[in-house]
């Protein structure tokens, strides 16, 4: 019985402790009431500095970033080439990336393809080479034991690639397989009509690649783009991490530092960007969507105007959750699915400023009228006082993000280096968003958006699109995006 007694008591004792412990955690979630986003207060954040780095130039022209970072075994590099498929002939679109694609996968001189592949895997190591519109990356990751065959393998495919046929072959049919299938997104098809507007057809900033244009590219095309634009001079390398510079510049001396090219240094002139559309509405009809896809757009500017850091402000003001276009078009009016509007700037060509979203096919010209009446209240009516306050938080709150790691922040440096930006432009940028104005805001809105210039591109069922496009007041053209067949052989 005394045994029975104890063992109720404790049984007794645990209950209670219990509830008590249950009501007493529960209290401050009861007394407390959640605050208003806007009332949450934080500290401020760490004043950004750039960490201690290395510039020099080799003998032969290229220049060299070094950046230590010994928190892990980890070496990474990154070649940038001043080249781009905007130097490409227009008879042979596509031969940039092919011979960005070839100098990795077609072997060198001294290693095979699969050679390359298999040293590499071996170390759970990277090499990767690619050209895109504006440039070329040559990028290597390696752990710091392996730098010295990683790196070995890195300059050959810089100097020396192979250029396979057969491996040629296999890029070029990759490519024509991303033809075939380059309709399939609706949103991918609205971003590439609406350069092509924007931009012209023939632009090199709007032009797509042709089964006959692939078919233009032979091998010997591809040696010649490499030979012409990657050579010493024209590169910036850039090496972060876990290594001891002496033995560092020793190593980059020895593999590229007697590289010398082999054709005379070509003249680079950067093609021209002037907005061929101005105005109208064009339709791509895809009878099988029951939304639409819509982009309205006009030809913007680049991250050096002076006025780029009232306009990164407008754009904190119309998007996000906190946003003008979110509020409006999604949250009262429950227009769209996903809503946007942005300065899209470029470094040395002017970018575009992009509005769009997705909304149902009945909802179409509601959406864009609304789109449209967002843009022009910005440029019409002056901002509250805590709408600048925060766009601008929102803007300085993510510069941190900036420079997360010291690769992130060497890449920066080389950008502007590349595109001929001071090296403190990120900065002058901040400060630029810290003196924003209410006035700023409105004036850059009045001086930089064209609602008179704006291009309109929809993706959709026309017949499901009511009201239809024609009662915007615009023309309504339909772009045909049939693919060309490929010619037989």
């Amino acid at each position: 019985m005394i045994d029975i007694s104890i063992k109720r008591f404790r049984w007794l004792g645990l209950i209670v402790i219990t509830t008590l412990l249950v009501l007493i955690f529960r209290l401050p979630a009861v007394a407390q009431t959640p605050r208003h986003y806007t009332e949450l207060e934080f500290p401020p954040l760490p004043e950004i500095s750039i960490p201690q780095y290395e510039r020099y130039q080799l003998d032969n022209g290229m220049v060299i970033y070094l950046m230590e970072d010994h928190q892990l075994p980890l070496i990474k590099g990154n070649a940038l080439i001043k080249t781009g498929s905007r130097l490409e002939p227009a008879q042979k679109v596509g031969l940039a990336e092919t011979t960005g694609s070839l100098m990795r996968l077609g072997g060198t001189q001294k290693h095979s393809s699969n050679e390359i592949n298999e040293l590499l895997e071996q170390r759970a190591a990277t090499v990767e080479v690619s050209i895109g519109t504006t440039s070329g990356s040559a990028s290597f990751n390696t752990l710091t034991e392996d730098l010295e065959t990683v790196f070995m393998l890195y300059s050959e495919i810089l100097q020396e690639p192979a250029f396979a046929d057969q491996l040629l072959t296999l890029i070029k049919t990759q490519q024509k397989g991303q033809i075939a299938r380059r309709n399939d997104d609706p949103g991918d098809i609205a971003s590439r009509e609406l350069e092509k507007l924007i931009y012209g057809e023939e632009s090199p900033y709007a032009r797509t690649t042709e089964y006959e244009t692939i078919n233009n590219i032979i091998r010997d095309d591809v040696v010649a783009f490499h030979q012409t634009y990657v050579r010493p001079e024209n590169i910036i390398l850039g090496i972060v991490g876990d290594f001891e510079p002496k033995t560092m510049k020793s190593l980059i001396e020895n593999r590229l530092g007697t590289w010398q090219p082999k054709t005379p240094d070509p003249e680079i002139n950067i093609p021209s960007a002037e907005q061929k559309q101005s105005q109208g509405v064009f339709l791509v009809n895809q009878p099988q969507l029951n939304q639409s896809n819509v982009l309205l757009g006009h030809l913007g500017g680049k991250f050096d105007s002076p006025d780029y850091p009232a306009l990164a402000v407008v754009n904190g003001l119309l998007n996000g959750f906190g946003g003008r276009l979110y509020n409006d078009l999604r949250s009262r009016q429950g227009l769209a699915y996903s809503v946007y509007g942005y300065w899209s700037a470029a470094y040395d060509y002017p970018g575009v400023f992009i509005a769009g979203g997705q909304t149902a096919s009945q909802t179409t010209v509601q959406f864009i009228n609304s789109l449209m009446t967002e843009i022009k209240e910005v440029q019409n009516n002056p901002i509250e006082p805590d709408e600048l306050d925060y766009a601008k938080e929102s803007i300085l709150n993510s510069f941190v993000f900036k420079f997360e790691n010291p690769s992130q922040t060497l890449s920066r440096l080389m950008a502007y280096e590349y595109y001929g930006y001071p090296q403190d432009f990120i900065f002058d940028y901040q400060k630029g968003v810290k003196a924003t104005t209410i006035e700023d805001v409105q004036r850059v809105a009045q001086e930089h958006f064209k609602p008179e210039n704006m291009v309109t591109v929809v993706v959709g069922n026309e017949q499901e699109i009511n009201p239809p496009l024609s009662q915007l007041g615009q023309t309504v053209t339909s772009i045909d995006i049939t693919i060309p067949e490929e010619a037989k052989t």
